[in-house]
């Protein structure tokens, strides 16, 4: 009677834990998602802070260059040059106050109030005398110039390193805090498995419940992929399947992102491992290089910042980790790309003669520190960039056997010239290889050029 009456309350107590497990599990899902998107809202807001760094020095030299222009030639043309670069300094000032007034960073705005009574003192003691009497231009005047100009240089440098070391932080603490939240969750799903073995009587409600949960999790990983944005005279295409069913996500990550009117950037990369610290190395991956690249929109030169911000952030805890990247930067209305290639062999280009594999041009990244070179490759009308991960490369037949880089190029040239169609024709057929089983995850992003000859098909 007693062991009976245990079994009651047993049977009572277990629901009750049931339903503690899964409130834990997808509140913590819930905090994770928060976290992941106030950073990136805290991110844009740097990243704002510095393109208006970056306008700022370029209506500083704007300004110097009227002044110039107007001695040289004593044309007005070159006062209301001058007059125009002055007036969009403060535009830009004052969008760099808000944007660092958002993110609490008064330390900042200290160095950018010396940045902008340096300039004026630098209008007030030499550009204004100067414009008023070009004729009685003089050594002293030189020398002041020269030292505004210095003093704004080393302000301004001041202020891009701390910007970097902002959201290098920023990553870091949102890495902790993501990490903290993605365990709670995943001991809330582990206690709710452990609890469900115990109820061989609701085993089939059970799974349900698991499966809308893992929905939940999976859910995150929209969080870190990109979509892909409207581009003049391109047509893009992207795709992304998962190797696996279960709660572990993937380290697959591409973007493609608009650094100006007629310039993209694209990018693909390769984390090595699985699991959700791999997801969110992802978002750390492909924030930091849209951040790098505003500023530096040189494919080597990103890889390179980004190899040591990444060995500091990463490798340093876990020597194992390491990540192959493509980078390239597009004009398809000059028809060409910049690209450099951190170890990622499985970046191509279609053209109308077949398909070509783009050379890598550096080691993976977390493994050394060596320069990574920038080539160029010339675009026609037409020819489409394919970028994927090693899900494609490193598929297998039925018979074990893989696909390689040459098999990948086949696949490539046989499928659909248009680039979302191309992207899901590789992942079915990748699939079918397999016999609808994918051993790896796979990402694909596809970007035909269509030159300046408008929108033809």
């Amino acid at each position: 009677m007693k062991q009976r009456d245990s079994s009651v309350r047993l049977r009572r107590v277990l629901p009750v834990g049931l339903v503690a497990a899964l409130v834990i599990a997808l509140w913590a899902a819930y905090e994770a998602h928060a976290n992941v998107s106030a950073t990136f809202d805290r991110q844009t807001q740097i990243q704002q802070a510095q393109v208006s760094l970056e306008e700022l020095v370029r209506y500083q030299i704007d300004e110097e260059n009227s002044v110039r222009g107007y001695i040289a030639t004593k044309d007005v043309f070159y006062k209301g040059q001058y007059a125009d670069a002055a007036g969009k300094m403060a535009a830009s000032e004052r969008a760099m106050r808000a944007a660092l007034l958002a993110q609490g960073m008064t330390d900042v705005q200290g160095q950018l109030d010396d940045y902008v009574a340096s300039q004026n003192d630098w209008r007030s003691h030499v550009a204004d005398p100067t414009i008023a009497h070009p004729d009685r231009h003089t050594d002293d005047i030189d020398k002041r110039g020269k030292f505004y100009t210095d003093q704004e240089s080393a302000i301004s440098e001041s202020v891009r390193t701390a910007l970097a070391d902002r959201n290098t932080r920023l990553a870091r603490d949102t890495l902790a805090s993501i990490n903290l939240w993605s365990l709670i969750s995943v001991v809330g799903f582990a206690s709710f498995g452990v609890i469900s073995f115990w109820m061989a009587n609701a085993n089939a409600a059970a799974r349900r419940e698991l499966g809308r949960d893992k929905t939940t999790i999976e859910t995150l990983q929209t969080v870190y992929l990109s979509q892909t944005i409207p581009l003049p005279h391109c047509e893009v295409g992207s795709a992304y399947a998962a190797a696996s069913s279960a709660f572990a996500v993937g380290g697959d990550v591409y973007d493609m992102y608009r650094l100006s009117e007629r310039n993209a950037l694209i990018m693909i990369a390769d984390v090595s491992g699985k699991g959700v610290d791999a997801a969110v190395l992802t978002a750390f991956i492909k924030f930091t290089i849209r951040s790098i690249a505003l500023r530096r929109p040189e494919p080597g030169r990103i890889l390179a910042e980004f190899n040591t911000a990444f060995a500091h952030a990463y490798t340093v805890d876990n020597p194992s980790l390491f990540v192959s990247m493509f980078v390239g930067v597009l004009d398809p209305e000059a028809s060409y790309m910049q690209y450099a290639s951190a170890g990622h062999d499985s970046a191509f280009i279609r053209r109308s003669n077949g398909v070509q594999q783009l050379a890598v041009t550096g080691p993976v990244l977390g493994v050394m520190e060596e320069p990574f070179e920038t080539r160029t490759v010339q675009l026609a009308d037409g020819d489409t960039i394919v970028l994927a991960t090693d899900g494609l490369t490193e598929a297998r037949d039925r018979d074990g056997e893989l696909l390689r880089e040459q098999g990948a190029m086949d696949l490539i040239e046989r499928s659909s010239p248009e680039p979302q169609r191309m992207a899901d024709e590789l992942v079915a057929k990748v699939r079918s290889l397999g016999g609808n089983h994918m051993r790896d995850d796979l990402a694909i992003l596809a970007v035909r050029v269509l030159g300046t000859r408008g929108d033809r098909a």
